[in-house]
């Protein structure tokens, strides 16, 4: 003896392919207007977070040990630097040129170049003069 549920699905097996025809529609439809009501700015965040996710998953998660590595030699690079740099003593460090205004650039040029004076000896430029090119011609002879 048939129970009704095996009845029922005898009866309505006709119409399966009906309906699935007519669900493929309405979801055809559906999917068209969510494209057409998102504007393009969202379409463009949504592109960036997939790109995002795509670059996470395909850039760092599989090297994360590598990624994690280089992050702490940096750190340890910035602490080592850091370190150094409140170490230095402020007397041994002169005030760069380029920071000071031009009255004190002068200032400090005039003490770091004072004894520097042009060698009394030295011979005057020689102006040169060039000699006429016709003086070197040699004609050809055949």
């Amino acid at each position: 003896m048939k129970t009704p549920r095996e009845i029922l699905l005898a009866r309505n097996s006709a119409a399966t392919p009906k309906l699935d025809a007519i669900r493929r529609k309405v979801v055809e439809k559906l999917q068209i207007s969510a494209r057409k009501e998102q504007s393009w700015p969202a379409a463009l965040v949504a592109w960036l977070i997939n790109c995002s996710n795509t670059f996470w998953l395909e850039l760092i998660w599989p090297c994360r040990r590598i990624w994690t590595g280089l992050a702490a030699i940096w750190l340890l690079i910035l602490a080592v630097n850091l370190a150094q740099h409140e170490a230095t003593p402020a007397g041994k460090i002169s005030a760069a040129p380029v920071l000071m205004s031009f009255s004190e650039q002068q200032r400090w040029m005039n003490e770091r170049f004072a004894d520097r004076a042009p060698a009394a000896d030295a011979e005057p430029p020689k102006i040169f003069v060039p000699k006429p090119r016709t003086e070197n011609f040699q004609p050809l002879t055949v």
